[in-house]
């Protein structure tokens, strides 16, 4: 990491789509999220209907960032050693105590290293690191809350719940609770892009950088998106389209990599593609085969990759450790905890503002704001056993996106607002370390001292 940061000295420039170029209305998209894997467990698993009954309030306890413990149905907050800041058991606080008697005085969470240093899914715990999967979080907390005793068939159900909405036929099938309602109401939950995002991204095609979109989504879902938030021409925009891409995999399965595979009307051709030769749309694939392309396009044998992301497990870690692409981490918390709002998004919040009106969010916390249960995303205090209060820690979430992002923005319109060709400047990038110094007494999170 360095203080400088030009994307105009980039020769390749991509972005993952969802939570990224594609901004969602949060608060909408979450109990969207929600009811599609509560009413699941209800209908087809036969859990209890009160899981369907929500209020505003209890939306404090969705915070992104939290892993929880498959063994004893804790949900923890993690500093950036692997200790515990704060835990609970479902959804019900866990006391300093009660912490220490279950992860001993130095609050030590026996499955850190693992987590740490690969980031890997593992039977014992589960990473809620995006906003697709946050909801997630809170239905677990309420489902172990029902249970008498913990055990693995619940967290079964929870992965048949997810599969059921978000498996790749579900578009096309409008199977499940999530795809139907997108389809049916886009604007609902998908905010477009400002003018300001549109052109930015094309005066960098105009000047000869390659743009890619990378991301796990459909080609149908992909498209839909696509469509609302940039325009029926949207595919104009950018060279090379990669959906389906099955993150992290995408960068960490080599040499066991999926080849790209092309579409016929949204459906993959069953036989993978030797190696990538032209531009175009493609499905699944790995970053060697596209590294290999991105150099015949640019005519450099490294071509400079900067990608854009939301998640640290698929984007930020692997297209950083694997891929050895810089890294641009959206990061909404910024915004949810303080940092001023892009003129762009206060006006797609104004849209959604009758809603608000009619009283439907009132009390709703949005799920990038700070809880009161869990605190701040970045920084946290942690208190000793005799109740005093030891200096404040990095989370574990604001480490990683240290280690593994070049910058971290709070929105794409953050950065296509005030950079024409992407130039960053120190006094730019000086700016963006204003602006989030208040959720630190060091350095902040995306600046290596």
């Amino acid at each position: 990491m360095s203080e400088y940061f030009s994307l105009s000295d980039c020769d390749v420039i991509g972005f993952d789509l969802d939570h990224t170029l594609c901004r969602y209305h949060l608060k909408e998209t979450s109990r969207l999220i929600y009811e599609s894997f509560a009413r699941y467990l209800v209908e087809h698993k036969g859990y209890d209907k009160d899981l369907l009954n929500l209020t505003p309030a209890t939306w404090d306890f969705c915070f992104k960032g939290l892993v929880v413990d498959l063994e004893d149905g804790n949900l923890v907050k993690l500093a950036e050693d692997g200790t515990v800041l704060r835990a609970t058991h479902g959804t019900n606080d866990l006391s300093t105590e009660e912490i220490i008697k279950h992860y001993g005085p130095k609050r030590e969470w026996k499955h850190f290293n693992s987590l740490n240093t690969s980031f890997t899914r593992s039977a014992k715990y589960y990473f809620y690191d995006n906003y697709f999967d946050l909801p997630g979080a809170f239905l677990c907390g309420r489902v172990v809350d029902m249970l008498h005793k913990v055990n693995s068939d619940f967290w079964k159900d929870m992965m048949a719940a997810i599969d059921h909405n978000y498996n790749t036929s579900a578009f096309k099938d409008d199977a499940g609770t999530y795809f139907p309602s997108v389809k049916r109401d886009p604007g609902r939950y998908l905010q477009p892009c400002s003018d300001s995002v549109k052109t930015w991204l094309r005066s960098m095609k105009n000047a000869g950088k390659v743009l890619l979109l990378i991301t796990s989504s459909h080609s149908d879902y992909c498209r839909l998106i696509c469509e609302h938030i940039l325009g029926k021409d949207f595919e104009e925009l950018f060279d090379i389209i990669i959906t389906n891409a099955l993150k992290p995999g995408f960068f960490s399965l080599v040499p066991q990599q999926r080849p790209f595979r092309t579409l016929v009307n949204d459906v993959e051709e069953s036989q993978g593609l030797p190696s990538l030769d032209k531009p175009g749309w493609y499905s699944q694939g790995n970053w060697p085969h596209l590294h290999e392309l991105l150099k015949t396009m640019t005519g450099k044998p490294e071509p400079k990759v900067v990608y854009f992301g939301d998640s640290m497990r698929s984007d930020m870690f692997p297209a950083s450790s694997f891929g050895k692409w810089e890294t641009v981490m959206i990061v909404e918390e910024m915004e949810g905890e303080g940092v001023p709002k892009s003129d762009a998004a206060m006006s797609n919040e104004a849209q959604v503002e009758p809603l608000e009106k009619r009283g439907k969010f009132e009390g709703m916390k949005s799920p990038s704001s700070a809880s009161n249960q869990w605190g701040s995303y970045f920084v946290d205090v942690r208190k000793s056993g005799g109740g005093d209060e030891e200096s404040q820690k990095l989370t574990w979430c604001c480490h990683c996106i240290h280690k593994y992002s070049t910058m971290a923005i709070p929105s794409v319109e953050h950065i296509a607002g005030i950079c024409h060709l992407g130039c960053l400047t120190d006094r730019t990038f000086q700016s963006f370390v204003a602006l989030t110094e208040k959720f630190l007494s060091a350095d902040p999170p995306y600046v290596d001292s």
